[in-house]
Order: structure tokens, then sequence, then C-alpha cells
């Protein structure tokens, strides 16, 4: 069913150039949209509700405002079904040389706001997923083969450890208020994303029907466009939470090679 909606909210051209606006630029208001659009105000929030039920998109409300982001993890999850097992590698090459003879880009332009934010729903239980979060057993199964260490109490440290011990992220838990919101600051050692700045990291696990859980990673505090920012926007945290929704609902984790 999830794979339905997200079929059928790409099928419309007027839903895909909203997807468009949202790669070029993300965090836009709806008066953003409505503006690039030859459309009513009304047409452009139906669309928008279509994508947002698919999952292709995320609302935050900041301040008195709604800001709209695109959210790839869905179509992640399309291409690991229905590409990357059949043509992942002739098909990436492909697309890279139609961006090279278009003289496009596949990065998001300059103008996007330090923000990401990213949404998943898992056929898993609120606690389940939580423990997924916060125990290593779990993160060294979809977090690039990671252990995370941390007690979880305010202050602390929150640290992905590789299996030799060396730390490749590190931080400390700003809030964990089991099993809803975990908050922590992230900071990458791997080159030349340890020459950033530390950066935010909030999960939001929300309790839905028959055992499902939305999840929503707002990843933010980032000094512009920095090489965490891009690296992580490039499908750092969709191949985690992908990774993530495949272990919980089938057991096994997806092949490295994705």
């Amino acid at each position: 069913m999830e794979q339905e909606l997200v079929f059928r909210a790409l099928a419309d051209p007027t839903r895909r150039q909203l997807l468009d606006l949202l790669f070029e630029r993300d965090g836009r208001t709806l008066k953003e949209l409505e503006s690039a659009m030859p459309m009513t105000r009304f047409g452009v929030m139906k669309h928008l509700r279509v994508l947002e039920e698919a999952g292709l998109i995320v609302t935050r409300k900041v301040g008195r405002e709604r800001l709209h982001y695109l959210n790839p993890v869905p179509i992640q999850l399309i291409s690991d079904r229905w590409m990357n097992k059949y043509a992942a590698n002739r098909a990436m090459a492909l697309i890279d040389l139609k961006m090279a003879l278009e003289g496009g880009s596949s990065n998001m332009t300059s103008e996007a706001k330090p923000k990401l934010v990213y949404q998943t729903i898992i056929k898993a239980s609120q606690q389940q997923v939580w423990d997924a979060i916060t125990k290593p057993e779990f993160t060294s199964r979809y977090y690039y083969g990671t252990t995370l260490q941390t007690d979880l109490s305010i202050g602390s440290p929150f640290t992905y450890n590789m299996y030799d011990g060396s730390a490749i992220v590190e931080g400390e838990v700003l809030v964990a208020d089991a099993p809803n919101r975990l908050v922590h600051s992230y900071h990458s050692l791997f080159p030349p994303m340890n020459a950033d700045a530390p950066t935010k990291v909030t999960w939001e696990l929300e309790a839905m029907p028959n055992g499902i859980t939305k999840v929503t990673v707002v990843h933010e505090d980032f000094d512009g466009e920095t090489a965490t920012y891009k690296g992580l926007n490039s499908g750092g945290w969709t191949w985690i939470l992908s990774n993530l929704k495949t272990l919980l609902e089938t057991g096994e984790s997806l092949p490295e090679q994705y």
C-alpha cells in the first residue's frame, strides 16, 4: 500500500514539479510553492496533501509558518525494490551521462536551507523502534556496522563506534524521552566533515494504529551547506532509515552494495 501511494503521487506531473521545487530549495512555505505554480492556492494544497500522504514530503511548523521538506526515503525504498537488485549500476551510469550532457546537477542549490528532514513509516511498535535506535546490537545491523555507545542520560556521550572501538561519530545526549523523542548532538570524525561544528539530530517516534510507528528525523544547526550537510543529504540518512525499516520489517539488513 505504501508503494502504491508513492507511485500514484509521482504519476502526476504537477506533483513531480512540486518535488523538483523542493529538491532545488528545501523548506519552502505554501506561499512560495504557490507563487511558482500556475494554479490556485487550493490546488497546490491538494497536491501537497497527496505528497504528504505518500510520505514524499514532510511539513514542520516554524513560528507561524509551515515549511515543506522533500523526504527521499520512500523513493529510496522503491529504488531498493525495483531498481538496485536488477540494474542499479547501469541505471546510475545512464543518469550521470544524462545530467552531464544536459549540464545539470544532482546537488541541491546553494539557496537550500541548512536543515534535513526525513520520515518513514515502519511496521513495528514504538518500543521496538526505540530499541533499534538506542541499542548497539541493532545499530550494528543498519548504521554502517557501528555500535552506539550511550547510557541515554542527559549530557552523557553519544558515539557510534566501529568494530575496533574507534568512534566515527561523537556527540552527547540532549533529550531522552523514551520511547517518544531522542535529541543528540552530532559531529562526524571523518574528514572533511570533522572540520565542521557539531550539529543536532532529533528522532521523533509516533505510535500509529495496528502496531505501526512513524519515524521523523530532523538534522539541523548546520553552518550553511557544510561537508556534513552535503554528505548526509547525498544519501547518508536515506540509507540509514531505509535500512532501519528493512531490518525491523524483515529481520534482514540491506546488502552493503546498495
